[in-house]
């Protein structure tokens, strides 16, 4: 795939990681275009500023030039015209998985951070962990750590540290995306359902996540979730070493003695005792997959919790975006019950004695389903107040499929929790606005921008 390539085009280039893959291939002295639908900020001023050209809307003029090869972002689809010219004309073309296994993972030291919650918190400490200890790692991140100051970078140092999402490949490659990722160590935080769209059931997503352990090679190691039930009888492999971890007995690594305060969070492994400036019991398992695995990479306790002392966090992970009126607005990304249920404890304990809201906006492809009917249900009541957005794209769905928000709204009200389903921001705000009370916290869950609602919040 390297040899002979010059010319490289983007279709999609706007995404986070397909520009940052671009601008790096551009420092290798490719010459590189891209287009896409919509082009705004960040990403435009990003690659204005790399002077990479960027055309909009798609057309098949874009490929007038004939590059080398052309990578296919994961959100484009037949009938993109783009798409359609590279077919006929028979141009070589790519994904960006496949993209990133050819020309920046091959010949490092891959290390895979997978899992259905978490992975964007345990990739950001494991990359930055590497980064403040002097190995120049590159990494790929679905998401901006502080620290960091972006989601992607592409060095000369021997590690690489990628997010494995186990979402599909590209349109026309439906593995998932880890699997392109050469793992020589594989972090698996837990195994759920998720992604409705793209898998059927539990056992399609666990053969997915089977077929990326047989990718570890011999001098590998599987670094798994002992704790994860689903995971059990996946662990059983004779061809590289596992180590499970975990906070219950019989783990291998196992964080014990506890300690949950509202801006950092104590546990210990064996005599050595671990701080991590995050908060809740989720972030106590990531950063104990994190020490697992620097421990296993040659780094001593004493790197490891220099750097845990150093970590600022991720944006849009139980962000504090600001406090108006004694009312604290946050935001988190979460959009599965379990990661909505485990967040809301986090935000207990960061914020004791004060009543919280959740605001959620069913816009994934799994929770716009009726999958997780009951389960937002439990996940959202442990809220004190509960506020649910009109379902995104809903007539997009089969009838049958769809999550039904009167059902919900009816089950959560019969919790004895105030419940609305509201059809828009400008109404989401008004009613928080008037029902709100001085020392409240609005936490906000969405995998999407929802319309700005934070500082509408704020403002109000």
């Amino acid at each position: 795939m390297i040899q002979g390539v010059r010319s490289v085009h983007f279709i999609g280039i706007c995404g986070t990681a397909m520009a940052s893959a671009a601008a790096a291939l551009q420092d290798r002295g490719i010459h590189v275009t891209g287009s896409d639908q919509n082009v705004y900020p960040p990403m435009s001023t990003f690659l204005a500023e790399r002077r990479i050209e960027v055309t909009s809307p798609f057309a098949e003029s874009n490929l007038a030039h004939r590059p080398d090869l052309v990578v296919i972002g994961n959100a484009i689809s037949r009938g993109n015209p783009e798409c359609e010219a590279v077919l006929e004309r028979k141009l070589r073309y790519c994904s960006l998985p496949e993209l990133l296994k050819e020309f920046f993972i091959r010949g490092k030291r891959s290390l895979v951070v997978s899992g259905t919650h978490g992975k964007t918190t345990t990739t950001s400490l494991l990359a930055w962990v590497f980064e403040h200890n002097g190995l120049n790692p590159s990494f790929l991140i679905g998401g901006i750590p502080a620290n960091l100051g972006q989601g992607a970078r592409f060095t000369d140092g021997e590690w690489f540290i990628i997010e494995g999402d186990e979402y599909d490949t590209a349109f026309f490659d439906k593995r998932s995306k880890f699997l392109h990722y050469l793992p020589e160590v594989a972090i698996i935080n837990n195994l759920e359902f998720d992604h409705a769209d793209i898998f059927d059931n539990l056992g399609a997503i666990q053969k997915s996540f089977s077929q990326f352990i047989r990718l570890i090679p011999r001098n590998g190691l599987l670094l798994a979730n002992g704790d994860e039930t689903n995971l059990h009888g996946m662990l059983d492999v004779k061809h590289c070493r596992v180590q499970r971890f975990g906070l219950s007995q019989g783990n291998d690594v196992r964080a014990e003695r506890i300690e949950l305060a509202g801006d950092l969070s104590k546990f210990s492994i064996g005599g050595t005792t671990f701080t991590i400036p995050l908060v809740g019991e989720l972030n106590v398992r990531n950063a104990l997959a994190v020490a697992a695995c620097a421990r296993h990479c040659g780094l001593a306790d004493a790197q490891i919790q220099s750097a845990f002392d150093t970590f600022r966090g991720i944006k849009r992970r139980m962000e504090v975006r600001g406090e108006a009126s004694g009312v604290t607005v946050v935001d988190d990304f979460g959009h599965h019950p379990t990661a909505i249920a485990e967040t809301v404890k986090a935000l207990r304990v960061k914020f004791p004695g004060r009543r919280l809201w959740a605001v959620f906006e069913p816009r994934s492809n799994t929770t716009r389903r009726n999958v997780f009917q009951h389960e937002l249900v439990n996940a959202l009541s442990m809220a004190d107040c509960i506020v649910v957005a009109a379902v995104a794209r809903l007539d997009q769905i089969k009838a049958e499929e769809r999550l039904n928000p009167e059902q919900l709204m009816r089950d959560l009200q019969a919790t004895g929790k105030p419940a609305a389903y509201l059809s828009d921001v400008d109404a989401i705000v008004a009613h928080v606005a008037q029902e709100r009370r001085a020392g409240d916290v609005v936490c906000v869950f969405s995998n999407g921008g929802f319309g700005g609602i934070h500082d509408k919040l704020l403002k109000a």
